[in-house]
């Protein structure tokens, strides 16, 4: 019959694991708070938030252990050879950790910025031990394991000041094109929040059976904007088309 915790035994642990659940929790909003105080990198708190979560919790467990009779040093040495075991099937987690620490370390793109990598294009949300997480507008959440930015080129689209908006249009070969490109910037540096330098353009691409195939382009401070941008430019475009086909 196995003996069960003494009262001592079942208080030290109750409150081994409620101080390390709410000293957790505190560190988390402390630093949390101080990186909106201070403006700190995000990116950092988190990694350093990690570390200290998963110290915390490894420090409770080896006191609850202990306090169980088990011994601490035999689990460690045991644990030990399990991990020789097991190396070849942990190089991905290891390969992911050593990853983050190299975007960490270089700051090629952080928290809050918008990147795009292996299909996915989104604002960085965590970027973890292991993993990076992104919001992207049409699948949402998206993780991403940190070994993907050492095999696979990304953009990181934060990393300038600003952004080019391009849109594809095809107009008729009749169309005079100086006059709408013209026209198209003489409109779009009036819109807000459109660049007047570089100043918005127009770049033809080729000739086809159907017209003359071209995009409109534009230079906008936020990366983030894209999408609603390269809608207001394609709904200026629409109606100097209108015009052109009500004033033939």
């Amino acid at each position: 019959m196995i003996p069960l915790p003494k009262i001592e035994t079942i208080l030290i642990i109750t409150v081994t694991v409620m101080v390390a659940v709410l000293l957790v929790k505190w560190t988390s909003y402390f630093l949390r708070k101080s990186a909106r105080k201070w403006e700190l990198d995000l990116t950092l708190i988190q990694v350093i938030n990690d570390i200290i979560k998963y110290g915390v919790y490894f420090i409770a467990a080896s006191i609850v252990l202990r306090e169980l009779g088990m011994d601490i040093t035999a689990i460690t040495v045991s644990l030990g050879i399990a991990g020789v075991s097991v190396g070849f099937a942990s190089r991905d987690i290891i390969s992911n950790f050593i990853s983050g620490m190299f975007i960490l370390a270089d700051k090629s793109f952080r928290v809050g910025d918008t990147i795009e990598v292996a299909g996915q294009r989104g604002r960085v949300r965590r970027v973890g031990f292991r993993t990076t997480t992104i919001e992207t507008p049409e699948a949402g959440l998206v993780t991403v394991p940190n070994s993907t930015f050492s095999k696979t080129a990304y953009v990181n689209y934060s990393a300038e000041d600003r952004r080019r908006v391009e849109l594809r249009v095809n107009l008729d070969y009749d169309i005079d094109l100086e006059k709408f490109e013209s026209d198209v910037k003489d409109i779009l540096m009036r819109v807000p929040g459109i660049l007047k330098d570089p100043e918005p353009g127009l770049i033809i691409l080729e000739f086809t059976d159907t017209g003359i195939s071209a995009k409109v382009t534009a230079w906008i401070p936020d990366p983030d904007r894209v999408t609603k941008y390269r809608s207001v430019i394609a709904g200026h475009v629409k109606k100097i088309l209108r015009k052109y086909r009500e004033g033939s």
